[in-house]
Formats: C-alpha cells, sequence, structure tokens
C-alpha cells in the first residue's frame, strides 16, 4: 500500500495533479504548504510559488463558502518570523514576496507572521484562514479547538471530498460515546462547496 493517506489515494484513482487538504474547525480555515513528509524536509519545500498557491486555493473555498473578502493569514515558519534573518531567512526569501504576490492578485494576506501569534489573532477574529507551512503548525492549533467538530476537506479533485477532522476512534467504538458533530460538519461542508462547483 503506496499511499500516504486518503487525499493521495483520491488523487491516484481519479488522476488529480494537484490535490490539497483544507481543514476547519469551528471558524478557523487552514491550508498547509507540504503535506506529510518528514520534518527535515520542510524548509526544503518552502517556496514562493508553492505558497502562492495555496494562498488563492484557500482563497477560492473561503469566496466558495460565501466569505465575500477572505482574510488571510501566511505563517511564517520559523521563531518571531525569522528576526529578520537571524533565525532562517525563510520568511524573507519565499513566504514575504508569496504575501506581496497574492495582495497583487487582490487577496487581503498578511504575513509572514510568526506561528505562535497567528492563530491567536484568527481566533479574535482577526483572520479568517490560514495557510501553514506544515501540518503539524496546522493541526496542533485545530485540536486544541473546544470542539471536535470541524472537517477536513479534499480538494482539486474533480469532487468534493471531506472526512471528519479526527481519526478511527477505535478506542470508544461501540461504547455508544461518539459524537457526531465532525461528521456532520463535513457533510455540511462538502454540500456547499459541491453546490457552488
Amino acid at each position: 500500500y503506496h499511499y500516504f493517506d486518503e487525499l493521495t489515494w483520491l488523487a491516484h484513482i481519479t488522476q488529480s495533479p494537484e490535490p490539497f487538504l483544507v481543514g476547519v474547525t469551528n471558524a478557523m480555515w487552514t491550508v498547509t504548504v507540504t503535506e506529510h513528509i518528514p520534518f527535515k524536509e520542510i524548509a526544503a519545500h518552502i517556496q514562493k510559488e508553492r505558497i502562492l498557491d495555496r494562498t488563492r486555493k484557500l482563497y477560492d473555498v473561503l469566496v466558495r463558502v460565501g466569505f465575500a473578502e477572505p482574510r488571510i493569514a501566511v505563517a511564517a515558519l520559523n521563531p518571531h518570523a525569522g528576526e529578520g534573518g537571524l533565525f532562517g531567512t525563510d520568511e524573507i526569501d519565499e513566504i514575504a514576496p508569496a504575501v506581496r504576490a497574492a495582495q497583487q492578485d487582490d487577496i487581503n494576506a498578511v504575513g509572514p507572521v510568526p506561528a505562535d501569534a497567528v492563530f491567536v489573532r484568527t481566533q479574535a477574529g482577526e483572520f479568517d484562514g490560514v495557510v501553514c507551512m506544515y501540518h503539524d503548525q496546522a493541526n496542533i492549533a485545530r485540536k486544541l479547538q473546544p470542539s471536535r467538530a470541524g472537517a477536513t476537506l479534499f480538494m482539486g479533485l474533480p469532487v468534493v471530498c471531506g472526512t471528519t477532522a479526527h481519526g478511527t476512534a477505535f478506542d470508544i467504538a461501540g461504547r455508544g460515546i461518539a459524537d457526531a458533530g465532525s461528521m456532520r460538519d463535513a457533510l455540511e461542508y462538502v454540500i456547499r462547496l459541491a453546490a457552488v462547483s
């Protein structure tokens, strides 16, 4: 079995070259620049064009679900957004140029925003979505939300697909304590996106 996750399998069977995941929990929408790759490989994949592509894709999804003017934050990779190059230059070389390019496309994007602040600001209502540099940057924040509701949406496919924002939960199977909120959310978002596809 050579598929990393459901998305790579769905992309294979639908022959979709550019699939991507969008996460939503409560009012927090996320997309990642990299997917399931080893941490030591992340920095090599933080490239302006890839960041810009994911920013555009998140913007398009947010418009499709009803945001008139989505406000998007682009998270930094390094501590303190690199501190002017002191802790890495990814923000200077790749992330900031991608944000400027998105702004030239009339996308209301800001960044790089330090990762330790971006979700606090998002939860305070400053942003509608966050472009995250890697999987755990997005998902730790999502899983800390007070509700286990939310969804993971598989985009870039010929059809919209979605799943729960959590795993299989075999540990609670058959105990009558499962919460269907995340499944309801996944179905709701898939229906909303399919209606405007």
